[in-house]
């Protein structure tokens, strides 16, 4: 054989796209282990989509089948919408990460257990009454098989400071090793990760540095995985990127809000999974004037934040569904006051604590109804863990603008989940027109109005002319003093929730993607925009042009051109992760249309496979 051909031979062979979960125990460090490749791939320039899964317990037993953690990520040279249905690799740490994941793994496609801990008592925890490694059930599946704990243990006997413990959890280094060389992913990222994090630990550094290392070279010598793979970059628009978590965007989101106004940003809040990373996120940034208040309960989190808001500051909350519940009168308070005050909720399976750790979309009609009398507020929803960013900028806009409390929908899968998120500076962001009043007027009421917006002034207390009294008693439509008069009482009423119905003279009209008109309309709102668009995509792609998707960020008030983008169908089917909230809400307000439903209420997204059946059933 010619030196050109062995050459020719070497060189990778060229992917589109892969997805790859790796999966162990929850002190394994999937979460890290997945986060490094995300983010190695990122820098090589990948399109990206992510998706972790936590454990809902706190700490399950070791090797149960319940305590498995995992972390999924789908990088492309082409559009990644979502983190993937089947898995092209499957890394399974142990028993039970193999049991509970093998069913997303391909035929066919490659798998690396950890044979170490394929023990009698980790089989048992695992339900297995038989080895898999042993029994031919794998036999579908390319199964590389590692004694990883051994080899990881082998590669630092030399390392005298560490404990036998320390040693053993750094076996998520060797898969990760392995999983570089198959992918030709470069180590450099995370070595020098290693290096800034654990720069006070250099027994650390080297030990993770050797098992990386260990990990790849082993890759390297095995006969079952002949050559490595690769992914070209994507091509996208030119600027700076990172990868950015759901959470991290929102945060950094009221961030860029509180810049642009001058306003000082306050978190009262109340730790609740999934929501708790921006409360963690805003708390590193109190250089740029955020004032984080974890408070004892979710009311007085609320209630902190109604309090900073009449202040005069960019107030927010944060929460998911079961606090969302508890904070219902205070927001109640918040609305019959008119104090600018953003509740972002990101949702996760109920009811009660529900499913802590997974996806749900089941608060919407919570978020629209769930408080006592007459009491509208805006309610908008981010779609991808990049855009919670402007949508927790938006939420900011739009509460500082109409004087109202604004509901941001979130969810669990977009706030774990990471993609890339093109750098914007706060100059590039649109301009918020606050109605804060400083200097005095003559005659001067709380409750005078712009008359375009229905808002009504910001006055902050203490200012001298500018003293007003506001309460959660109903009142004067001008002076704000109390008022039990049956006709006020309904002017106020029919006030504030115009002053709502407004709001869509305010926000984007509804875009539709794909067909403009056709037999088929798609409706999504919320988390599930990259699986819908992702299987609109493909059928239309594939050459059904009579298919159209219309996503929703909007939800109260609409986009004013709503109905007449559902006139130009034949036939719609809203998809949601409940049992149809928003197809109600729809029909409520749009009753002149039908409106089918697709709905799945399982704790995981859509998968590409159940909506492409769903929509061809339907054409």
């Amino acid at each position: 054989m010619t030196e050109d051909k062995i050459k020719l031979k070497l060189q990778p062979e060229v992917l589109e796209a892969v997805v790859i979960r790796f999966v162990g125990d929850s002190g394994d460090g999937m979460q890290l282990t997945g986060t490094q490749f995300s983010d190695t791939s990122a820098m090589f320039g990948n399109d990206i989509a992510t998706f972790p899964n936590y454990p809902a317990e706190i700490r399950a037993p070791q090797g149960s089948l319940y305590g498995v953690s995992g972390f999924q990520v789908h990088i492309g040279s082409v559009e990644v919408s979502t983190p993937g249905d089947s898995v092209d690799l499957l890394v399974a740490m142990n028993p039970a990460a193999l049991k509970t994941n093998l069913y997303a793994l391909k035929p066919g496609h490659t798998l690396i257990v950890d044979t170490d801990s394929f023990t009698k008592k980790n089989l048992e925890k695992a339900e297995y009454t038989t080895n898999p490694l042993e029994d031919g059930s794998l036999e579908n599946y390319r199964v590389i098989e590692v004694d990883m704990t051994s080899l990881t243990k082998e590669a630092l006997k030399d390392v005298s400071d560490l404990d036998t413990k320390s040693i053993s959890r750094s076996k998520n280094m060797f898969s990760l090793g392995m999983v570089y060389w198959m992918y030709d992913r470069s180590k450099d990222y995370t070595i020098d990760f290693f290096n800034k994090k654990f720069k006070t630990q250099p027994s650390i550094i080297e030990a993770n540095t050797k098992v990386l290392n260990a990990g790849y070279y082993y890759a390297e010598t095995l006969e079952l995985i002949p050559n490595a793979y690769t992914i070209s970059p994507a091509k996208m628009s030119p600027g700076t990127y990172r990868i950015i978590m759901g959470n991290t965007a929102t945060a950094w989101g009221f961030l860029a809000a509180a810049e642009k106004t001058g306003l000082e940003l306050f978190l009262g809040s109340y730790p609740i999974t999934p929501a708790t990373d921006i409360l963690h996120e805003l708390v590193k940034h109190k250089h740029f004037g955020v004032k984080a208040f974890q408070a004892e309960d979710e009311i007085a989190g609320v209630t902190s934040a109604i309090g900073a808001a009449f202040a005069g500051d960019l107030a927010i909350t944060t929460t998911s569904g079961p606090g969302l519940a508890l904070k219902g009168e205070a927001i109640g308070l918040a609305i019959m006051t008119e104090l600018p005050l953003v509740i972002v909720d990101v949702q996760r399976g109920g009811p009660s604590t529900g499913l802590p750790t997974k996806t749900e979309q089941s608060d919407l009609l919570q978020a629209m109804y769930g408080r006592n009398g007459e009491s509208p507020l805006i309610v908008i929803a981010a779609s991808t863990p990049a855009n919670c960013f402007n949508f927790a900028y938006e939420a900011s806009r739009l509460a500082l603008e109409h004087m109202t409390p604004v509901i941001l929908l979130t969810d669990g899968y977009i706030a774990n989940g990471s993609a890339p998120w093109k750098i914007k500076t706060v100059a590039e962001m649109p301009e918020i027109k606050c109605n804060r009043i400083t200097k005095v007027k003559e005659n001067w009421h709380p409750y005078e109005r712009n008359e375009k917006t229905l808002a009504r002034n910001w006055a902050i207390p203490g200012t001298p002319g500018l003293e007003h009294r506001i309460g959660g008693l109903e009142k004067d439509a001008v002076t704000g003093n109390i008022s039990y008069e049956p006709m006020n009482h309904e002017k106020m009423t029919e006030i504030r929730a115009k002053k709502i119905e407004l709001v869509q003279f305010n926000i984007p009209d509804l875009e539709i993607e794909f067909a403009k008109e056709g037999d088929l309309l798609v409706i999504g709102w919320g988390g599930t925009y990259g699986s819908l668009h992702s299987a609109v995509k493909q059928i239309y792609d594939e050459g059904y042009k009579k298919i159209g998707y219309a996503h929703f960020n909007y939800i109260n008030p609409m986009p004013k051109n709503t109905g007449e983008i559902l006139s130009k169908y034949k036939k719609i089917v809203v998809c949601e992760l409940n049992t149809g909230q928003f197809a109600s809400i729809l029909k409520i307000k749009f009753g002149q249309f039908e409106f089918l439903q697709f709905n799945k209420i399982q704790g995981l997204p859509f998968s590409n496979d159940d909506l492409i059946q769903k929509f061809n059933e339907l054409v």
